[in-house]
Parts: C-alpha cells; structure tokens; sequence
C-alpha cells in the first residue's frame, strides 16, 4: 500500500541527514512502498502503521543502481 500523509505535512518533512532534502513517497522502484525516499541521498524511512520512522539509524541505504545515473 501506497504511503498515505496528509499533503501539508509532506511539505514540511525532509530528511534528517545534514542535507534536510525533502522526502517523497515511495522508492524509485516502487512508488507503492511504505517509504519516505529523500531526494539528495536516495535514503528510505520506513512508514510503520502511518507514522514515518525518521532515524538515520532505522533508514534503508539508498538504491546502488540509483547512483552514477
């Protein structure tokens, strides 16, 4: 299921890494993933029962095949 944040709030979250990029739905691969990608490090938050989980320590690593490209 596709992450489901009310539209104000995703305006305001970013990542929590040194970049504070904003955050998108889903990942490159699939955009129905409950995940919040950043969009400088490609990293993932996972969303647990609607609430994104954003610890650096908690992140998924970005996609390898995301760099170079």
């Amino acid at each position: 299921m596709a992450v489901q944040l009310d539209p104000q709030l995703m305006e305001i979250l970013a990542c929590p890494s040194e970049d504070h990029a904003p955050l998108r739905a889903g990942t490159p691969t699939d955009p129905e993933a409950d995940v919040l990608t950043c969009t400088e490090c490609g990293r993932g938050f996972p969303v647990v029962d609607g609430i994104p989980v954003l610890l650096l320590d908690e992140a998924i690593p970005p996609d390898p095949a995301r760099s170079g490209g």
